[in-house]
């Protein structure tokens, strides 16, 4: 599994962002906006169960993988983790 530095690395690749020092603050994982713009950007869903009490986030150009996250204290940091996670796996497939 990779660490937040590495998932955060990959998901810039995935939308072309610098993360240099003009971009200092942009953090998909601790930021619902970024989040946001990253889903809307590379077409990623997340998705509710709230039965099963997790989200998961799956890209509508792959297709391939969801990406689970356990609901648990904040929904919301479960949600922005699911979706850098997919994200992060656009960008890896681009970096490859």
């Amino acid at each position: 599994m990779k660490n937040d530095d590495e998932l955060l690395t990959l998901v810039a690749i995935a939308i072309g962002l610098d993360r240099g020092d003009d971009n200092e603050d942009w953090n998909p994982l601790d930021d619902d906006g970024d989040a946001l713009r990253v889903a809307v950007r590379l077409g990623i869903v997340p998705e509710f169960d709230h039965d099963q009490m997790h989200v998961s986030a799956f890209s509508v150009q792959t297709l391939n993988d969801n990406f689970d996250e356990p609901l648990g204290k904040d929904p919301y940091a479960a949600t922005r983790r699911a979706i850098v996670r997919a994200a992060a796996a656009i960008g890896e497939s681009v970096s490859a």
